[in-house]
């Protein structure tokens, strides 16, 4: 891969020489760095590189420029390398100009001048930015590349596993790439063995099970030490917090997810109401930023591995996984969540993966270019679908049950869609019944309130609805509410084989199961509050009583 620029644009030579001499002190091993005084010449030199093909990963910009202001050069550099960060350099009298540039132009982040020392104010900032944007590029003839049909399910599996584990890949649909083909001539593959997975060294799997893909792209699948501390089931926002915690605080922490890392969350397109990030960010960029953290403070992840059963001996938790292997931990943290509830429709199964999704719009919302799509449910996570998905379809329609979207969805988003001419909601609507050969070509919708039903063409229809926790493989070993929710803490206490399970003297920890050392956390947890921060903070409570239920084994 050739060296990616940094681009630095100000008139005034002295600081110039400065931000130039910082960044290249650190960064020029990785980057090439082009400095200049002038926006205009900066300008030309961005038309060059695109013409090279070349990779521009950061601008910095100074605010006040005599050929133009630094807001509007970024604003023309964003046209052509959108992916790329940016670095506003501000006086303290252009901090206005800054914050408004954070909505007008995306700005990623504005720095006071002087930015001494630059390993407290300068480096952090821009290793967060490069690394932002090392996750988003996708160089040219690099990376992995699916081989597939659009409306398969197996190719959305394989899509959802590689984008719900922060993999890039390449998707070609080779009904309708040219190249795609040249691939299967290759690999000597008929359309009868897609999808065909090219892995990075050219070798390939053919219609690969997700164990043989991820052992493919270097997924960890064997834990490694002959006990744990603590060991966290499921990688949501809850699980990623709580193995954050746990690894910092020196606990030997093993996570292990059957899927994909950060749940519901990291399907969804842009969270805007998350603590400490004023621009927003996309579920992956959440989850991306939490699985670094976790696994710079030591965190061994297995994905994708379930768990099939735990046994309980000598107050020791044996894990066993559905491959057969057995893991040993001195506690556990069940934070497996929820899933969307299935669509209760006659046939839907047929079209899953093939027009019916569940979530994935983020996965999904090029298959729906110029496409009339609808999506059931209005709560949080269906308007940040529609949103997104909005760029791309011709019309989105939101389904819901209720007379109005503000019963079920934050006020922001309700407002945010009602300013968007192609999503319409649909109120007292529901879907009776799906439609279609081998895909999803049509939909029955019924009102709710006149009885009238009518069939429409549908390109796809994405399902966020209810949620289901995953707790069905615990069998018993755990006490449940009648939704499957597992019981914590003191409300244990007025279950009727409370006395007779538990056996200690103490009460219950917030968190603790009917098991004592074993924890649930987040959505998955009977009472829990939902939401992404709701789910961080329970994370990080699980473990402060990991640390009490040990201390006193």
């Amino acid at each position: 891969m050739k060296l990616p620029y940094i681009i630095i644009v100000d008139d005034d030579r002295q600081v110039l020489g400065a931000i130039q001499r910082d960044i290249r002190n650190k960064y020029r091993e990785e980057y090439r760095i082009a400095a200049t005084e002038s926006a205009l010449e900066a300008l030309d030199l961005i038309k060059e590189l695109k013409l090279k093909n070349e990779a521009v990963a950061l601008f910095i910009s100074d605010q006040k420029m005599p050929e133009m202001e630094g807001v509007a050069f970024l604003e023309i550099a964003k046209q052509t390398y959108e992916d790329a960060g940016m670095i506003l350099l501000t006086a303290y009298s252009d901090i206005d100009a800054a914050i408004k540039a954070i909505n007008t132009v995306k700005l990623d982040h504005y720095l006071l001048k002087p930015w001494n020392p630059p390993e407290e104010k300068l480096y952090p900032i821009v290793d967060d930015l490069l690394e932002e944007w090392h996750s988003l590029y996708k160089p040219d003839h690099e990376g992995i590349r699916i081989i597939g049909f659009q409306w398969s399910p197996k190719s959305h599996k394989l899509k959802e596993f590689l984008s719900g584990n922060l993999v890039p890949f390449l998707w070609m649909d080779v009904e309708h790439n040219p190249d795609a083909e040249k691939y299967l001539t290759s690999a000597n593959v008929t359309h009868a063995s897609l999808p065909l997975v090219v892995l990075k060294d050219g070798s390939f799997l053919t219609d690969p099970e997700l164990p043989d893909l991820a052992a493919g792209i270097g997924l960890k699948q064997k834990a490694t030490e002959a006990m744990y501390d603590v060991l966290i089931i499921g990688a949501g926002p809850a699980g990623l917090a709580a193995s954050v915690y746990g690894s910092c605080e020196g606990l030997k922490t093993l996570l292990i997810e059957k899927s994909n890392p950060g749940g519901q969350a990291s399907s969804s397109a842009r969270i805007e109401n998350y603590l400490g990030f004023p621009n927003g960010l996309s579920g992956a960029e959440l989850t991306r930023r939490a699985i670094a953290q976790t696994v710079r403070f030591g965190t061994e992840m297995l994905t994708p591995q379930e768990v099939k059963k735990i046994n309980v001996k000598d107050g020791y938790k044996i894990v066993v996984m559905a491959d057969g292997s057995v893991i040993h931990t001195k506690a556990i943290v069940i934070s497996t969540g929820v899933a969307y509830a299935k669509l209760e429709v006659e046939g839907i199964e047929k079209f899953t993966g093939a027009g019916v999704y569940y979530g994935s719009a983020a996965i999904e919302a090029h298959a729906c270019r110029d496409g009339v799509i609808y999506l059931v449910g209005g709560g949080n996570s269906a308007c940040q679908a529609a949103m997104h998905l909005c760029n791309f379809a011709k019309e989105v329609n939101i389904l819901i049950r209720r007379d109005e979207l503000k019963h079920v969805a934050a006020n922001y988003l309700v407002e945010n869609i009602s300013k968007v001419p192609n999503i319409h909601v649909l109120a007292n609507t529901e879907v009776t019944a799906v439609h279609g050969a081998e895909v999803l070509e049509q939909i029955t919708l019924k009102n709710s309130k006149t009885g009238e039903e009518k069939t429409v063409p549908a390109k796809a229809l994405f399902v966020y609805i209810g949620s289901r926790p995953g707790t069905s493989w615990l069998n018993d070993l755990l006490l449940k509410d009648e939704r499957g929710f597992i019981i914590t803490g003191r409300e244990l206490i007025d279950q009727k084989n409370f006395h007779s399970q538990w056996k200690l003297k103490r009460e219950p920890f917030l968190p603790e199961s009917i098991v004592p050392g074993i924890f649930a956390s987040g959505d998955v947890r009977s009472g829990a509050m939902t939401g992404i921060s709701s789910a961080v903070g329970e994370g990080a409570m699980a473990i402060r009583f990991v640390r009490k239920y040990l201390q006193e084994n």
